[in-house]
């Protein structure tokens, strides 16, 4: 497969695994899942909130660049880390001022942190799989 066309292949994988992972964390939180669990993460469903999702995504797809030599599932869940990393290390101390690892939005944030960004890495390596055979 060309270069150009594997860019685009997780690009496009890592875009949807952003709508994925963005319907899981509003559904949670619309189910009061996150909310009964004592984590305040209960987003309202709107394009401005989802766009950004959905490209950091794409963005994020590019991480199907690097080698990994797992099953499908294992991949994503393993490529799924990097933007748990970033989210509880630097998103929610630095950017949302919500304490390392998002504590101050509960004690049990870092579970749903990587669980939410687990549905990106699952549904963004099923689209890898499914659409390019690695």
């Amino acid at each position: 497969m060309s270069t150009a066309r594997s860019l685009s292949l997780f690009f496009a994988a890592g875009a949807l695994g952003g709508l994925v992972n963005g319907l899981v964390v509003w559904l949670a939180g619309d189910l009061g899942i996150t909310h009964a669990l004592g984590v305040a993460i209960a987003p309202k469903l709107s394009a401005a909130w989802l766009y950004p999702r959905v490209v950091w995504g794409g963005i994020w797809g590019f991480l199907f660049v690097l080698p990994v030599s797992l099953r499908w599932l294992a991949r994503g869940l393993a490529l799924s880390l990097g933007p748990s990393l970033v989210q509880l290390l630097v998103v929610f101390p630095l950017q949302a001022r919500k304490g390392v690892l998002g504590l101050d939005l509960g004690v049990l944030t870092p579970c749903f942190v990587l669980f939410f960004n687990a549905s990106w890495g699952i549904a963004a390596s099923w689209w890898v799989r499914g659409t390019s055979g690695r």
